[in-house]
């Protein structure tokens, strides 16, 4: 039976893995295996010149500069150790995607647009690995400069498992965990791998059964299904498309995040599913994790947050779903999208604090 091709997302990085990133990440588990056995002081080392010749295989020695000069260019910005600067500096890094001059020239690169995409996507998931080590370096103290240096950036950036589509992972976390020695045991580490195909394995069957079977993104990409439905049916098709979401997530973070837990690291949480989720906040708190640490730790505390005031929590929110939108490509429709998410956060976040007044308790 033919699958159902409109999911390009889907499509693009099954096609990727099948050709040629789950060897590249096979061989990225046996060189961190092997590291940790053998040479555990100097993994950190050999996973960042694994992931250099990784990216150097699949993006050409072109795709491989521009990723080293951005984080290059991250680095130097952060010796001034401003906040403002570093944000300033990754804004304009990842306006670069956006140039048409610039995009044509990197399309010359390659031979098909798959591979161009697999370029573009990369670096924008590098702008934020870079805008985290630069604000870390911002804000440590001159006694973790050490942990802080340029050779640590590149191990972070060039870390294979998140390197072309996430999940993300604070440099603070990273670090601290990377540097991390413990006892390396084979047969746990054997258990924890094989138990994570398994579940990797029936979440991929159930994508696919519903990709073959549901058809849900092709019946959206024409109105004359949609118009013709009755409302319950749209509500469906609705549901159906967030948990087809839901299940592709759990499969292209659950395959890095096995990775991680191989390497003695803590991947962020795999997302939660859709079906129990009732609340914006929720979702945006438990889908991707990582995003949402990224997005609290550097826009959303430090423009004021909740301990702010009103109009500072407003403020701090609407910048944080302003970057999210600008992030994913800043298209008009992406706009809307942040400032509907942005809208039911703060109505949720609003009705929260009136029924917490003692008055409104007592009235309920």
């Amino acid at each position: 039976m033919p699958q159902d091709p409109m999911d390009f997302e889907w499509s693009y990085w099954i096609e990727w893995g099948r050709e040629r990133i789950l060897w590249l990440l096979a061989g990225h588990l046996l060189v961190s295996q092997m590291s940790r056995l053998l040479v555990e002081k100097y993994k950190p080392w050999c996973l960042m010149v694994y992931g250099m010749a990784a990216c150097w295989l699949l993006l050409g020695i072109k795709g491989f500069a521009v990723i080293l000069l951005h984080a290059a260019i991250s680095f130097a910005v952060a010796q001034f150790q401003l906040s403002l600067l570093t944000w300033l500096c990754s804004l304009i890094l990842l306006s670069t995607l956006r140039i048409p001059a610039v995009e044509e020239t990197k399309r010359k690169w390659y031979d098909t647009e798959n591979e161009y995409y697999l370029l573009l996507f990369t670096v924008s998931v590098r702008c934020l690995f870079c805008t985290s080590f630069s604000l870390e370096y911002c804000w440590h103290a001159p006694s973790q400069k050490s942990s802080h240096s340029f050779p640590w950036m590149l191990a972070y950036v060039f870390y294979y498992p998140t390197f072309h589509n996430g999940p993300l992972v604070n440099f603070d976390e990273f670090s601290k965990q990377m540097r991390r020695q413990e006892a390396f045991n084979m047969k746990t580490n054997l258990s924890i791998l094989v138990v994570g195909i398994i579940r990797i394995f029936f979440w991929w069957c159930l994508a696919e059964l519903m990709i073959h079977l549901m058809y849900i993104h092709a019946l959206y990409s024409s109105a004359l299904p949609l118009e013709s439905a009755s409302y319950w049916a749209l509500g469906g098709l609705a549901l159906a498309q967030v948990l087809f979401f839901y299940v592709k997530y759990l499969i292209l973070y659950g395959v890095p995040g096995l990775l991680l837990q191989m390497d003695g690291l803590k991947p962020p949480a795999l997302p939660c599913c859709v079906s129990l989720m009732h609340s914006f906040t929720k979702m945006w708190r438990s889908f991707d994790v990582g995003l949402h640490r990224f997005l609290v730790r550097y826009i959303y505390v430090p423009m004021g947050g909740s301990q702010s005031s009103l109009l500072g929590t407003l403020l701090s929110t609407a910048l944080t779903f302003a970057f999210v939108s600008y992030w994913h490509g800043g298209q008009s429709y992406l706009w809307y999208w942040g400032a509907l998410n942005w809208l039911g956060v703060i109505v949720e976040n609003g009705t929260k604090r009136i029924l917490s007044i003692s008055l409104i308790q007592d009235l309920i």
